[in-house]
């Protein structure tokens, strides 16, 4: 399995961009999200999600883990291919999804093309709870409200130092945060050992 490729960007459009690793041109596609966060650089590191069928490879590629992990939850609804799924990445960002599942928000899901009202009620329904369970929603507090922002990369750091010593990620998440949005300029290590001593 790929977890990403990291190379030189060779070619740059709003839906595919083709990364040279060792040689090798990996075509992915894309979402204007990710797009948008590569545009201009010379060279890019792209997480992959293959996704492979009899007839066709293809691989998707994505600035952050965690709109691949929304990919990857969005798939799993049934009517919500591949394509809708990228579609629904380049009109809202993650946290834009999130809040917009989070509060039952479906005319706003509706508003994205190819998504009708029976889908667009059904992502409600099915990922609601799983994008809390993993921690995409880390954002998103129980009223529907975004929240100050944190230093996604202290955040993600401090989450995965702290899954790795066998804590579950969404707890961790949500304790890793609310310290985040307490003490923003907090280096990685102190903000695990808080959160050491607030998990239960």
């Amino acid at each position: 399995m790929i977890e990403y490729i990291k190379g030189e960007l060779a070619e740059l459009s709003p839906a595919a961009a083709t990364i040279e690793a060792a040689g090798v041109g990996y075509g992915l596609s894309i979402s204007l999200t990710t797009y948008t966060a590569i545009q201009g650089k010379k060279e890019a590191r792209l997480y992959v999600h293959e996704a492979i069928r009899e007839d066709a490879y293809q691989l998707f590629g994505f600035y952050s883990k965690k709109e691949r992990d929304m990919f990857r939850l969005l798939i799993t609804v049934s009517g919500v291919g591949a394509n809708t799924a990228r579609m629904m990445l380049s009109s809202m960002t993650v946290s834009e999804l999130c809040s917009a599942i989070s509060t039952d928000n479906s005319k706003l899901i509706q508003g994205i093309k190819g998504i009708g009202k029976m889908t667009a009620q059904r992502i409600i329904v099915d990922l609601r709870d799983k994008i809390v369970d993993l921690g995409i929603a880390d954002e998103i507090p129980a009223g529907g409200s975004v929240q100050s922002p944190v230093d996604s990369a202290v955040k993600d750091e401090a989450v995965s130092a702290l899954t790795m010593l066998g804590f579950a990620p969404a707890p961790s998440q949500k304790v890793v945060v609310a310290i985040l949005q307490q003490q923003p300029s907090l280096p990685v290590e102190q903000v695990v050992k808080l959160a050491l001593k607030q998990i239960k």
